[in-house]
């Protein structure tokens, strides 16, 4: 398989090197001082993006022009440049998805499927846990805990809490903590009379990420253009 790689931050370099550690070849690296550059890549098997917002044009004009695979990574889109991403399914086969871990995912099917048998008796929290460097908050993955727990997003939301603020029913709230060189913990917690279920992951590091990311290109390379789910690559393989 080929790769290309936008964003070559910690998680960019951490993918170039398990891609290499197993024989998958890097064609190209890009970065902001280089985006431009990715207009004259050929096309290769799968774009790996775990860039910045401000290189979405650039991947836009790559995906429409070669179909490659476009597994995105990347954080802190707007919804308009969310849906910017989902609509290049039109020209290929693409994925986007805020956490690669295999581990992350099944938590995620755990909180769904929690959520509706405990009831909206049952009071939701989710707590997530970043290094100091990480811009947005809340996580990625925290949004989509939140919205596989709330998929119609009828719930009232409450994004930390400060003052006088009386807990209202069906609510959840949403908490980001940021702080050493965490890789990334996220924990659902459902509270009840008397009784307390919680789920946690914890990523020891970003190669958890960084595999799934190569696991999640090397299904996707090949297939019908479409837009695809984490869930239907790892756990509906083949």
């Amino acid at each position: 398989m080929q790769i290309a790689l936008v964003g070559m931050g910690r998680m960019g370099r951490m993918i170039k090197e398990c891609a290499e550690a197993r024989g998958i070849e890097v064609a190209g690296e890009f970065d902001v001082a280089n985006i431009d550059a990715l207009a004259e890549l050929p096309a290769v098997d799968a774009l790996i993006d775990f860039s910045a917002p401000a290189s979405l044009g650039a991947v836009e004009a790559y995906v429409r022009r070669t179909g490659a695979a476009l597994v995105s990574g990347t954080t802190g889109y707007t919804a308009d440049e969310a849906e910017r991403v989902r609509a290049l399914s039109a020209h290929a086969p693409v994925i986007q998805s805020a956490n690669y871990s295999v581990g992350v995912a099944v938590l995620k099917r755990l909180a769904a499927l929690a959520a509706p048998l405990l009831g909206e008796d049952w009071d939701i929290e989710i707590v997530e846990t970043h290094h100091r460097m990480k811009a947005d908050a809340p996580s990625g993955t925290a949004k989509m805990l939140l919205k596989a727990i709330d998929p119609a997003g009828e719930r009232t939301v409450v994004y930390g809490r400060e003052g006088m603020m009386k807990r209202t029913p069906g609510e959840i709230g949403v908490h980001a903590v940021r702080g050493g060189t965490v890789a990334g913990v996220h924990t659902v917690s459902f509270f009840g009379e008397d009784e307390e279920l919680s789920l946690t992951h914890r990523a020891e590091s970003r190669r958890i990420f960084a595999l799934g990311a190569l696991r999640a290109a090397g299904l996707l390379a090949g297939r019908e253009k479409g837009l695809y789910t984490l869930d239907e690559l790892l756990f509906r393989e083949g």
